[in-house]
């Protein structure tokens, strides 16, 4: 939503702007959105007395780039965050200081491995042209309308499986079965996203009692530590077996194997040794590569599926790509993530979808110590700090007076090259010392995924349904997105 002006939200005595929050919790990143383009992109939210939910609110490149980057040590994420997110236990998203650098230094060591991005690249394509293709061929014949946002999330959980764990748990299947981890994975999600919108007392109170929606956070957390348990288990009986000479490094290339396997040569302590340690810094990876991608292509498709003109380009640039045409009909286009690497338009079309719909829609910050953002504002500690990457693609003041248009252009130059934006004004990766490891591993997943449907299938949106953001901590589709798919002839 552009940049408009709207009435100053009121601070009521007693109870501040808790009204106005509960009146738009149904629109709240559009409300957001609209709160920070009337009041200059910084907005200081006042909670009811005593109920811990005063926070600054700010989608101003300038603030972000203080607070992630001039001087990210005042900003960490604060003991709220960690008991919000507890389930996550002590993996990267929740640590600090140097305990996060040492688990940033051994994942950044995992992931710029070359096997495992070689990993990741032949798994992608493996998926997607075994499973994914397959399916959507099928369903195209029958004639059938699928949820194509639920469809993404079982193949992307699936897909993240494999790459953390080394097993495929068939999410993705004919008869899209319940499986119970996957399950408890979206319970927690749900029980995060709560937490974040009463006060800090009334959860806190329903997790000491076990009632209510902590009672299935409870729940979902036991079943998703036996999975990860059992997982953990069969690993180390592995490891323990004599190699056999010849075995294929691939085998032992998922990142909960890599991380065992190294734990031999760990002389540091036993941090790396300790199962809590494993199921932690695994459920990290997990959350990070299942949703965000999953969340993202769901936009990305609706996007091109109201723009032909966008989806026309993309696919005469994917036919830029011979070998893809070997065999087709007959056999589906599927590419190599080399081939797609250098494709300008598809990586600009899905850069322009994070920005106009970002995974991950609000960023949760605290505060050391005093400071002044470049805005003006002053900051406390034990203040609470929101940042909004889905306010900040909407804003005039940063994107120009086009910037509610899905525009791949925008992201190329007047050379034909990609054009790169800052990061503090393109935040989908986070900026500063915790910018996302995984943006590389995250293209690849995407663009095997988009290049397969594209070239082999057309996305019809059914006509007549409500597409709106779902208020969540990933930015899901409130009602799906019901879709008929419909194979390509020419």
């Amino acid at each position: 939503m552009a940049e408009r002006g709207t009435d100053v939200v009121t601070n009521w005595p007693i109870i501040g702007m808790l009204p106005s929050l509960l009146l738009n919790m149904h629109r709240l990143h559009d409300w957001c959105t609209e709160v920070l383009g009337a009041t200059g992109r910084t907005f200081v939210f006042k909670g009811p007395w005593f109920g811990c939910m005063d926070m600054l609110i700010t989608c101003d490149p300038a603030n972000i780039n203080h607070i992630l980057t001039t001087n990210f040590a005042n900003f960490p994420k604060g003991s709220d965050y960690v008991e919000i997110f507890d389930v996550h236990g002590d993996g990267i998203f929740n640590s600090e200081a140097d305990v996060w650098r040492l688990q940033r230094r051994m994942a950044h060591t995992q992931i710029k491995f070359k096997g495992f991005r070689q990993f990741v690249a032949k798994t992608s394509r493996e998926m997607v042209e075994n499973r994914l293709i397959p399916l959507l061929k099928d369903m195209a014949h029958q004639s059938k309308v699928v949820d194509l946002q639920d469809l993404l999330q079982r193949f992307s959980f699936d897909r993240t499986c494999v790459l953390v764990f080394g097993v495929n748990p068939n999410c993705l299947s004919v008869d899209f079965p319940t499986v119970p981890f996957a399950v408890a994975v979206d319970e927690a999600k749900e029980v995060i996203h709560f937490r974040h919108t009463v006060p800090v007392s009334w959860w806190k109170l329903l997790r000491w009692l076990r009632i209510g929606r902590e009672r299935k956070l409870a729940m979902a957390w036991d079943t998703i530590d036996r999975f990860i348990s059992s997982h953990i288990s069969m690993r180390r009986e592995e490891l323990r077996k004599p190699k056999i000479n010849g075995t294929d490094e691939a085998d032992a290339i998922n990142l909960l194997t890599s991380y065992m396997g190294h734990e031999s040569e760990d002389r540091t302590g036993n941090t790396i040794k300790t199962d809590k340690f494993l199921r932690d810094t695994t459920l990290n990876f997990l959350v990070a590569g299942r949703d965000t991608i999953s969340a993202s292509l769901t936009w990305f498709f609706w996007l091109v599926s109201k723009n032909p003109t966008v989806e026309s380009k993309i696919l005469a640039e994917l036919r830029t790509i011979r070998s893809s045409e070997e065999g087709w009909p007959t056999k589906p286009r599927v590419f190599d993530a080399e081939e797609l690497s250098g494709l300008v338009y598809l990586h600009a079309a899905l850069c322009e979808a994070l920005r106009l719909y970002p995974p991950v829609p609000l960023v949760h910050k605290g505060v050391t110590n005093f400071d002044v953002l470049p805005s003006g504002k002053r900051v406390h500690p034990g203040m609470r700090i929101l940042y909004s990457l889905y306010a900040m693609g909407s804003m005039e003041a940063i994107w120009g007076k086009d910037c509610l248009e899905f525009k791949p252009e925008r992201w190329i130059s007047d050379q034909g090259t990609l054009k790169l934006e800052h990061s503090h004004k393109f935040l989908v990766f986070n900026a500063g010392p915790r910018t996302c490891l995984g943006k590389d591993i995250s293209f690849t997943q995407m663009k095997a995924v988009a290049a397969a449907v594209i070239s082999n299938f057309h996305v019809q949106v059914l006509e007549g349904q409500i597409v709106c953001p779902e208020f969540s901590i990933i930015l899901y589709m409130k009602n799906g997105l019901m879709v008929e798919i419909r194979e390509r002839r020419d």
